[in-house]
């Protein structure tokens, strides 16, 4: 990963602004908005300039069918480790979270169910929890079809066939090479699949008292919102392992 004394702060300014404008409108970013929409105090042939730079660097790419750019997966774990601010819970969102799952604390099965189900629903993402005794949860598939990236039936259908593959996924969420961080970004290529270009995972491993270790997430867009979405997976992870202690 770049260290921040890379970049100039004009190109931070930059590289926010391209970030966010694209995890908004899933359209690639063109000089002419961030000078429009963004406060970086630049003349548009300045942030083009910019913008050249930070492609050569590799934080951001340029699709072939657009003048404007989008952040390559460097520059998206820039923004989130170096830049991002994560957002508070409210404390109305954390006893929701409790209230969710509480009936099913004393049953591990019926609490990671309903784990991912309000997870799903919290994120309008597809969640996901594997367990290393080998049990799988998944839900929000509908969530996916609502994030223009699965548009493409390739990328769609790749995903839902992952959530048929046990193997598959007890590798990506217990045993890939991020897994053992607090939380863990794997985004695009990195995963290795195909057509995953475009998909983007948010991992949060727990342990329970009872000695299983596991791994909670969502699944969508590289896009994810990942300052409101990360404090809710870390927070629900957090509260699995809080009520496991009760076992």
């Amino acid at each position: 990963m770049p260290m921040t004394s890379e970049l100039t702060n004009r190109q931070v300014k930059i590289l926010k602004a391209v970030v966010e404008e694209y995890i908004s409108t899933a359209e690639p970013v063109a000089s002419e908005a961030i000078e429009r929409k963004y406060s970086v105090g630049v003349s548009p042939a300045t942030i083009r300039s910019e913008l050249v730079k930070l492609t050569e660097a590799g934080y951001l790419r340029q699709p072939h069918t657009s003048a404007g750019r989008i952040p390559s997966s460097v520059g998206l774990k820039f923004y989130i480790d170096r830049i991002m601010e994560e957002k508070r819970l409210a404390v109305t969102e954390e006893v929701s979270a409790k209230e969710s799952v509480w009936d099913c604390r004393a049953d591990q099965d019926k609490l990671l169910r309903e784990a991912v189900r309000f997870l799903a629903s919290k994120t309008h993402t597809l969640a996901i929890s594997a367990t290393d005794n080998g049990e799988i949860y998944h839900s929000g598939y509908a969530n996916i079809l609502e994030m223009p990236e699965f548009y493409d039936i390739d990328v769609a259908h790749e995903l839902l066939a992952l959530l048929d593959q046990t193997q598959k996924i007890h590798e990506l969420f217990l045993d890939g090479p991020w897994s053992n961080q607090p939380v863990n970004i794997v985004l695009g290529e990195e995963l290795n699949l195909p057509y995953f270009q475009t998909v983007g995972m948010i991992l949060v491993p727990f342990h329970f008292s009872n000695n299983v270790n596991g791994s909670l997430g969502v699944v969508g867009s590289v896009r994810l919102n990942y300052s409101q979405v990360i404090p809710v997976v870390k927070y629900m992870s957090h509260l699995l392992e809080e009520i496991s202690q009760s076992w």
